[in-house]
């Protein structure tokens, strides 16, 4: 497994991540406990000793299910925990929180649930609109100082964002949706990553399984599955996309003897100072994360998956529908 350190900070983690959104169950139909323990255990065993959650996830149950597979598998000193702060809910419904007081209670909630005293990664899930970002920093650099925290990074920030945030905190990681599909970090946030010593956390590597390569047109998406809302996963965009899939499975093996799914993992490795967070809710899942290692796409298969791209996407959509509302609802 490859590793890297997590920009100026002292954390050295796995170069593939494991995202828990889907285990915590939340838009995802629902999570099967034993077999995420398992899933996260076996991911340690396999070289994967960063695991990515949040608060959020399943309204604090990704969370739990972490602590306990790392507590009953004796891996603390082994994994890499990295959690969020910054969004908060009622009656089930989400929002953006960065005020210090709020930021003071997760943290506690969060070691509580992970069962740990010190968080390897916290980030800002997405930034408060409504909050000073500067306050939200400053707290998060204290609790650095207090040993709280090993190093910092913000997810769905933008460049200017991001420059207002280090003012007053060292911003170690950014975490971006990144994949073969969403590109939309090339423009500014990824150039920003590489000028400011940032480390990329790439969440949604296989675009929320479509590249996979286990999708299907008569794949059905039920419950409160959040695909039923992508735009990705519905009419004939869908059909473009699944496209696009078979073609890259195609290349990947003719060119390189690997899957699909290896592919679109080690593209986004061949990108830069870059994480691929993978989401997968059983051990089984798991097992072609070895054959993304060691290896790298020459510039003759970039070009033909870049013509690929080209020919089957006519009418390309990125992950805007999954962003919270701007604003907290009243008397909060």
């Amino acid at each position: 497994m490859e590793t890297i350190t997590i920009g100026k900070s002292a954390v050295v983690t796995s170069r593939i991540g494991l995202g828990t959104w889907a285990i915590g169950g939340w838009m995802w139909g629902g999570t099967d406990e034993a077999e995420s323990i398992a899933t996260i255990q076996s991911a340690v065993a396999r070289g994967i000793t960063l695991i990515d959650t949040a608060p959020v996830y399943g309204f604090g149950r990704s969370e739990e299910i972490v602590g306990k597979a790392i507590a009953e598998g004796g891996l603390r000193d082994k994994v890499q925990i990295a959690t969020k702060l910054g969004l908060a809910w009622k009656d089930g419904k989400v929002f953006r929180d960065g005020r210090r007081a709020r930021i003071r209670q997760e943290i506690e909630d969060s070691l509580r649930r992970l069962r740990t005293d010190r968080i390897d990664l916290y980030q800002v899930h997405w930034p408060d609109l409504e909050t000073p970002l500067e306050e939200t920093a400053e707290t998060l650099e204290t609790l650095r100082r207090e040993g709280k925290i090993l190093s910092i990074g913000v997810s769905n920030f933008s460049p200017a964002q991001m420059d207002a945030f280090r003012t007053a905190a060292q911003l170690d990681a950014m975490q971006p949706p990144y994949n073969l599909f969403e590109r939309g970090i090339e423009a500014a946030e990824l150039p920003y990553a590489a000028n400011t010593g940032l480390t990329v956390l790439s969440y949604g590597a296989l675009c929320r399984g479509l590249l996979s390569g286990r999708m299907k047109a008569d794949t059905v998406f039920e419950g409160d599955d959040l695909r039923r809302n992508d735009p990705k996963f519905n009419g004939e965009r869908f059909t473009q996309y699944l496209q696009a899939v078979e073609e890259l499975r195609e290349l990947a093996q003719r060119r390189y003897g690997k899957s699909v799914l290896a592919l679109a993992l080690r593209w986004v490795l061949d990108q830069g100072p870059t994480i691929a967070l993978w989401g997968a809710r059983n051990p089984s899942q798991l097992d072609p994360a070895k054959d993304a290692m060691g290896w790298t796409l020459d510039a003759e298969g970039k070009t033909e998956i870049e013509a690929i791209l080209a020919r089957c996407i006519k009418s390309p959509v990125g992950p805007e529908f999954m962003a919270p509302p701007r604003k907290r609802p009243e008397q909060v």
